[in-house]
């Protein structure tokens, strides 16, 4: 695990040198990153990916991407700075760090959202983020498995280069109750097909409608269930989506 998150941080770190190379002129978009270390491995895993994946896309596409493990980043000052905040792998668990995100989105800023970045039950105490993000966590299938997506929006500019359907790698994948799509605010992008079902076998999700990937339409904002383990980038298919998302939370 210890020499995983090396070499992961090796990389990064050529990768981030390579931006900020590519970057001497004006950046067309600011994006920040939060993760944290001391959670679910396959979280790491997951997030550590991510930091290549985007890291990469940035150098090339021409924004700047900046990465952060501490969440009292998330404070006015800071966020200033950037037009896009991406939670990989947690969430603030604090009232200050809660406050300034809310500031953040109020005022016009984008949020992308992978996984357990959306996690929240009873104990979360987050009325705003819950109305936020329009649902709350219900269920889940385990072990982690590839699964087929129903994709509902070819509209979108997220999934405007995604096929009708796709098989999505190996992820845990999770119900919500209430249903995001009962809410009038929320427009559902990607969904788990019925073809899944009974999925798992462990701790099975038997039928229903489960939304994976979706937006608030009052905020610049989306939220994908991906982010679970090392496999989530390894469809280009799925890829095209984790690109154009980015781009298009930070375009004007």
């Amino acid at each position: 695990m210890k020499r995983n998150l090396l070499k992961a941080a090796i990389s990064l770190l050529v990768l981030l040198m390579l931006n900020v190379i590519c970057l001497a002129q004006t950046p067309k978009f600011r994006v920040l990153a939060l993760y944290s270390t001391n959670v679910e491995s396959d979280h790491v895993d997951f997030a550590m990916q991510a930091m290549q994946f985007y890291g990469r896309m940035a150098a090339e596409k021409g924004f700047a991407f900046d990465t952060t493990s501490n969440w009292e980043n998330l404070n006015d000052e800071k966020l200033k700075d950037y037009q896009v905040v991406v939670w990989l792998n947690e969430f603030p668990h604090n009232n200050t760090e809660r406050a300034a995100f809310e500031k953040f989105m109020a005022n016009g800023g984008a949020w992308l959202g992978f996984h357990v970045s959306g996690y929240n039950d009873k104990y979360t105490k987050w009325t705003w983020f819950v109305n936020f993000l329009g649902a709350t966590f219900y269920n889940n299938n385990w072990p982690p498995l590839p699964a087929k997506m129903i994709v509902d929006d070819n509209t979108h500019p997220a999934t405007k280069r995604l096929p009708k359907s796709y098989t999505a790698p190996i992820n845990e994948w999770y119900g919500w109750k209430p249903n995001p799509r009962d809410n009038k605010d929320i427009k559902v992008l990607v969904t788990l097909s019925p073809e899944n079902y009974p999925l798992g076998k462990k701790n099975i999700i038997p039928e229903g409608d489960i939304p994976v990937v979706w937006t608030n339409t009052k905020y610049k904002m989306l939220y994908m269930n991906m982010g679970h383990g090392d496999k989530n980038f390894t469809s280009d298919i799925q890829n095209q989506m984790f690109e154009d998302a980015i781009m298009w939370l930070g375009g004007k």
